[in-house]
């Protein structure tokens, strides 16, 4: 089974490793705040226990994430589909319950998204391009965990990758991350 994406990318094998992009509709910074970046490591969390999930990498900059995933029961577009729903969700009640002093911008500018989409989503965090590229060589992919890793360095965030704690950096050296990831080298 094959899935179009904006920009022809596609999955074509659901069951190969692939690098992935979630980004926040209109680039918000919303992993700014420690809340949202634990919803999104919650998440990931669940799909490697309950869904079977492979995350051979990771980092949460402030308004995209960037993965390298393999769904070993040849779901992989179930298991984005799933998480970008459950993270929308997740991240919409937490801006409406918790304290957050861009609410009302925040909320604005989600329902704005939402009324520009197709969908009938009362707000849309993020956008429908994942950007999927099958990594089909040693070289592709350790390219990829490279831009990954070094994502927040470019960012100017860290000197180091394995300095910047929600990455999988750090369990590449060898050392514990913020979570337990599924090593690709």
């Amino acid at each position: 089974m094959s899935y179009e994406f904006a920009g022809g990318y596609k999955i074509r094998d659901q069951a190969a490793t692939h690098f992935l992009t979630f980004s926040i509709m209109g680039w918000i910074d919303i992993f700014s705040r420690q809340r949202y970046r634990d919803i999104i490591l919650e998440s990931f969390q669940f799909c490697r226990s309950k869904k079977k999930l492979q995350i051979g990498a990771f980092v949460i900059m402030t308004n995209h994430v960037h993965t390298i995933w393999t769904a070993p029961d040849a779901n992989l577009s179930d298991i984005i589909r799933d998480f970008k729903t459950h993270t929308s969700k997740t991240i919409s009640n937490s801006i409406a319950e918790e304290p957050e002093s861009r609410r009302d911008w925040l909320q604005y500018m989600f329902h704005y998204y939402a009324n520009a989409s197709p969908a009938n989503d009362l707000y849309k965090v993020w956008t429908g391009n994942n950007h999927p590229e099958e990594i089909t060589n040693d070289s592709f992919l350790k390219t990829k965990l490279n831009y990954i890793h070094e994502n927040p360095v470019r960012a100017g965030f860290v000197a180091e990758p394995s300095h910047y704690l929600y990455s999988s950096a750090a369990n590449y050296e060898g050392k514990t991350g913020v979570m337990e990831i599924d090593l690709l080298l």
